[in-house]
């Protein structure tokens, strides 16, 4: 098994994961082990659109309309 040092953390954010750890039961290092491990699994969501996109037949036959509409800039009053 690996480990890594992050260096550079903010005082308040390991606060808030000592909190989360003793509100979960487990250590701080057990806390981050598996805030870390959930987000490297979680699904890229472009990825995901693009298989969903591929299972139907891709996306090469669709057509990109042209944008016409000009940026304006807004105006706070």
């Amino acid at each position: 098994m690996s480990s890594i040092i992050v260096r550079g953390l903010d005082d308040s954010v390991k606060q808030q994961l000592a909190t989360q750890a003793k509100e979960h039961g487990r250590s701080m290092e057990a806390e981050v082990r598996d805030i870390l491990t959930k987000a490297a699994r979680r699904p890229h969501i472009g990825m995901a659109l693009l298989a969903a996109a591929q299972d139907v037949g891709g996306i090469d036959d669709l057509t990109i309309p042209e944008r016409d509409d000009v940026a304006r800039a807004v105006e706070f009053e």
